[in-house]
């Protein structure tokens, strides 16, 4: 593991040092921050479709899918 120095403004360090704790480097945070990002694009999605009538939609796909093959 390589350790790099980086310029954070003093906000930001104040932000970083609340959320380190005793136990915690930086880094840690950091990386925190950076898988609780990638989690919260996939539960954006959570629920999204839970509205959608099934059936209605499969018949609708069906006649797309006849649509389709009478046309070539």
């Amino acid at each position: 593991m390589s350790n790099i120095n980086i310029s954070i403004k003093d906000e930001a360090y104040q932000f970083l040092q609340s959320h380190k704790g005793n136990k915690k480097s930086f880094s840690d945070v950091i990386l925190e921050f950076k898988e609780w990002e990638q989690s919260r694009d996939i539960v954006r999605f959570f629920g999204i479709l839970k509205n959608v009538d099934w059936k209605k939609r499969k018949a609708s796909m069906s006649e797309l899918r006849k649509e389709f093959e009478e046309r070539l």
